[in-house]
């Protein structure tokens, strides 16, 4: 989440003329995150999210998005669900982006996950995948392997502008994996982006999944990918198995992952980090003048992706061979 566009009072307004969610109370935008820009809405009626779609959220993907969110709560995934206005449209617009109210979920977001947070984020990842087979909806993954050069070309040659060498070390691990890449995994509906800030907890309960806005279709392996380099690594850089293994004994609690996946994990943790490598250098070098937005560092996903490229096996990320 973060806020790129300014909405006006008037703006917001007319933009809630439709709806019947009564007074405003609150209006105040959200720092946190790099895609879109999101607002905190409390009405007389309820709380909200309101989230206007940057580049980055194709209007034609956004039906995709909060289809699959309608679709989740129904399987009994928690997760924020679409307020239509009163003429059943869930999908407006405001400040010429297109945009859409959600529901407000309890719950905090942890900053240093302990195992037992990892375990419970593994559950309902693997939930959200069952709870996905059955949408109809599908939506080609834009930063999965067929997506990395054009993103690396995006940057212009500029990744050395980051640190020294990056680029060099970028375009390798691109040619790597685009000779290496695994074919005919499992696929399915995936997050995508289930970062810790991306799940909430009270006290220690999960209590619901948001931010659905990078959702496609994939291999579900990979989004298991995904959440081991976001939950499982220490700020000083070292990779926590014990958090791994946890992770991993969660989601396959309600999926275990078939043989093929399992050889897969660790080239499919290197394209989990080298894409968010990639995003993250394109962020850092173009955030637009006066957004309210922190770019994340790059580097980290360079670090990380550097002790993947090591991993032997998937019982290095805790897995029992």
């Amino acid at each position: 989440m973060a806020v790129y566009t300014d909405v006006t009072d008037e703006a917001l307004e007319r933009f809630l003329a439709p709806y019947d969610l009564g007074a405003v109370l609150a209006f105040k935008g959200i720092a946190e995150g790099v895609s879109n820009t999101n607002y905190f809405l409390q009405t007389a009626r309820d709380r909200f999210i309101l989230t206007l779609y940057e580049a980055r959220a194709p209007r034609e993907d956004l039906p995709f998005f909060l289809g699959l969110m309608e679709h989740l709560a129904r399987a009994g995934v928690t997760c924020p669900q679409p307020v239509r206005a009163r003429d059943g449209q869930a999908l407006g617009e405001i400040a010429g982006r297109p945009a859409a109210l959600v529901t407000f979920l309890e719950g905090i977001s942890i900053r240093r996950p302990t195992a037992s947070h990892c375990a419970a984020a593994g559950e309902s990842l693997a939930s959200l995948h069952e709870a996905g087979r059955d949408f109809p909806g599908r939506r080609a993954n834009p930063f999965s392997v067929g997506g990395w050069r054009p993103l690396f070309e995006a940057a212009a040659g500029r990744a050395d502008a980051v640190a020294p060498g990056l680029s060099a070390r970028t375009e390798a691990a691109i040619r790597a994996l685009e000779r290496e890449w695994p074919l005919g995994l499992p696929e399915g509906t995936i997050h995508a982006d289930l970062f810790p800030d991306n799940v909430l907890f009270v006290q220690k309960r999960l209590s619901g999944l948001i931010d659905f806005y990078f959702a496609c279709t994939d291999g579900l392996a990979f989004d298991l990918a995904v959440c081991l380099n976001a939950w499982c690594f220490e700020p000083d850089g070292a990779f926590n198995v014990t958090k791994g293994r946890a992770l991993i004994e969660g989601y396959q609690r309600i999926r275990p992952l078939a043989p093929e996946e399992v050889e897969a994990l660790p080239i499919l943790c290197r394209g989990a980090a080298l894409r968010f490598m990639l995003t993250r250098i394109v962020d850092w070098l173009d955030v637009p003048p006066g957004a309210l937005v922190k770019p994340h560092d790059p580097l980290e996903y360079d670090r990380k992706l550097a002790f993947h490229a090591g991993v032997p096996h998937a019982a290095s990320y805790g897995l029992a061979r």
